[in-house]
């Protein structure tokens, strides 16, 4: 035990000498792991190094002498544990392995993953699914019946699986142009129809976030859910004042599902975009990223209120008598409770019969709604990012209620230029036009074809934009597929334009199937231009842009004359800094010390090889001459300086310490 321990205390000394040591002469720091196992192996070296060098004890020379070997003994044995650590970096690279807690958590969480993976599975089995995992049945071959029972059974497994899934669900009903209409209508009760989490679960989730019970803070609460959805519960009640509310509830739990059903819809687009060119040319890895930013803020409240409040107040919404936004009532609002004005309705995917019956014109609503969401995100940048009929209520006096604003796109005001620009272009028909709005909208690679993008824009406006041809959400399909076949990167934001334009034409389909969009996006365009070439417009524009030209102006006839009497002089002359960024300094600055201790090292071992050869010399020991003792410590250095070297050639850019 004594020796055990001694020799721990060895190690623990010659750790604090060797750490130090080999990270001021490679450069680099390493793991406390690899600096242990280099301390070991340095230590367990020594002995043998010293025995061949001088042979067995007892030694036999001057003191000077067992000096010079000592040192030079150390420093092949600090040698060993260097070319350890170099060797380490070059197999297993830093950074390339997590740390132990990092390990911990992984394997957690990669449980917890897998967990969920069987339980999906078990559900699809419960349903009746499991076959069609297997690819045993096409369900497009299927008669009609087993058709609906299919949707059914889809619907049932989705609302089952939890949040996610229900929202897949509710992309996927309004997109009948990739599956049967009927598993599509089946899938858009999806919408209101999810399983209600039992009363005394959400009671106690009021009670948390507003701090009491829902019977102290409202004249009357219908414990009876008003709509159950993916993500909240809607409850009708009623303020103290007498006035009708609606109070939304997130679901019990609810943040810990989504977050471990992003985190596997992550790792698949990572997946995705590292052995796909469809996922890298797509970005995928970003567009989840998107994804999971968005659902994170349905899942906080505060920034659907925020919305609220921002949508409400947009030009798109409060100059039109049609829209409708509730009003909040931010004392009873938190991060998981939301109270709002009710808004008396029915849900737009079911008010198709209630339009015919009150004689409403169902083209009209389909182009109010269509115009408020064009505007908001080309006038206002501020845009509804979830239009699914769900969403939207037909009211009793025939406005357009819109709900559920917890996830909306943002756009900057360049990015609105481009797309007012890019409808401008589709309205005159003019696809050289469009084609440079669009290179403005999305990411471009360092090389592009402009010339086949254009053949390949306006084969896309001949085909979806001619008249009398029929439109649908293929039009935007076949948008993506000239973005992802040029190498076009699309922004998470303008993805989420086309995905909520795809999705407000299958929610306009519901009320007026006939809905002409191409022709409603030119009588916004036409009718956006007019309202920019209306005087007050144009006035406002001249002032804003003389404004920013005026002091440019003003300097300008100086620069001139200066730059004239320079020429006339023959002084003119142009100054370029080169490495003027201090990251290419650093950069160069790196490759010339690295290229430096190359030459140097090579120069070391040149003269060790020279030194080693040479015969003659004074004698330190019976086999060491003083000649070999230079070339030995020659060695060593050329040796120290070229693993400095290739360690820094190994190091994985921007590593973490293991």
């Amino acid at each position: 035990m004594d020796v055990v321990l001694i020799g721990l205390i060895n190690i623990a000394i010659f750790m604090a000498v060797f750490v130090p040591v080999a990270q001021r002469l490679l450069g680099v720091r390493f793991g406390l792991v690899r600096l242990a196992v280099g301390t070991g192996l340095t230590l367990a070296l020594f002995n043998p190094i010293a025995e061949g060098l001088v042979g067995p004890p007892p030694f036999e020379g001057s003191n000077a002498a067992a000096m010079a070997l000592l040192i030079l003994t150390t420093l092949c044995s600090v040698l060993s544990g260097l070319i350890f650590l170099v060797l380490a970096e070059a197999l297993v690279p830093t950074g390339s392995l997590p740390r132990a807690r990092d390990l911990r958590r992984d394997l957690t969480g990669r449980i917890a993953r897998t967990k969920r993976y069987l339980q999906i599975v078990r559900i699809a089995i419960r349903h009746g699914l499991g076959p069609y995992l297997r690819g045993r049945r096409r369900p497009g071959r299927e008669n009609a019946a087993g058709q609906a029972e299919l949707a059914r059974s889809l619907r049932l497994a989705l609302d089952e699986a939890g949040v996610t899934f229900v929202k897949l669900g509710q992309v996927l009903s309004t997109r009948s142009d990739i599956i049967p209409a009927s598993v599509a209508d089946e899938l858009s009760r999806l919408q209101d129809q999810v399983s209600p989490a039992p009363w005394p679960e959400v009671e106690a989730v009021l009670a948390d976030e507003l701090g009491a019970p829902p019977h102290q803070l409202y004249a009357d609460f219908d414990t009876e859910p008003l709509a159950a959805a993916s993500v909240a519960q809607v409850y009708t009640a009623r303020l103290p004042d007498g006035q009708g509310v609606v109070v939304k509830v997130q679901r019990p739990g609810i943040a810990a599902v989504v977050e471990r059903d992003l985190d596997i819809v992550r790792r698949l687009a990572r997946l995705l975009e590292r052995n796909t060119d469809w996922g890298r040319a797509m970005g995928v890895r970003a567009l989840a990223d998107g994804f999971a930013d968005a659902m994170r803020e349905e899942l906080d409240f505060t920034v659907e209120a925020g919305n609220m409040t921002t949508v409400a107040a947009g030009r798109s919404v409060a100059s039109n008598n049609e829209m409708v936004v509730p009003e909040l009532h931010p004392h009873a609002s938190t991060r998981r409770v939301l109270t709002m004005q009710r808004l008396d309705g029915i849900g737009l995917g079911n008010a198709a019969g209630a339009i015919a019956d009150r004689g409403l014109d169902a083209a009209r609503l389909g182009r109010t709604l269509f115009d408020c969401l064009l505007g908001q995100v080309a006038i206002d940048g501020v845009f509804h990012a979830d239009p699914h009929p769900g969403n939207f209520l037909l009211l009793t006096d025939g406005r357009i209620g819109m709900l559920d604003l917890g996830s909306v796109g943002r756009l900057d005001p360049a990015t609105r230029e481009a797309l007012q620009r890019f409808l401008l272009a589709i309205d005159h028909g003019d696809p050289v036009a469009a084609t440079d709005a669009l290179l403005e909208i999305v990411y471009r690679p360092d090389v592009i074809d402009e010339r086949s993008l254009e053949r390949a824009v306006g084969q896309f406006m001949t085909r979806h934009l001619a008249a009398g041809v029929a439109l649908g959400p293929a039009m935007f399909n076949d948008l993506f597929k000239i973005i992802t076949s040029h190498d076009l990167g699309v922004p998470p934001e303008v993805a989420a334009v086309f995905r909520a334009l795809a999705t407000v034409e299958g929610t306009i389909s519901r009320i007026s199937p006939g809905f002409d969009l191409v022709a409603a996006s030119r009588q916004f365009a036409t009718a956006h231009v007019t309202d920019r070439l209306a005087p007050d417009a144009l006035r406002r524009t001249a002032t804003e842009e003389l404004a920013t030209l005026l002091p440019m102006l003003r300097r300008l006839p100086r620069r001139i004359d200066r730059i004239a009497a320079a020429a006339e002089s023959g002084r003119l002359n142009l100054n370029v800094r080169l490495f003027a960024d201090d990251r290419d300094r650093r950069h160069v600055t790196t490759l010339l010390h690295q290229v430096l201790l190359a030459i140097l090292g090579a120069t070391a071992g040149l003269m060790a090889v020279l030194l080693l050869g040479t015969p003659g010399g004074p004698r330190i020991t019976d086999s060491i001459t003083l000649f070999q003792l230079f070339g030995y410590n020659l060695l060593v250095i050329c040796v120290v300086l070229v693993l400095r070297v290739l360690v820094l050639v190994f190091r994985l850019p921007d590593s973490s310490r293991t």
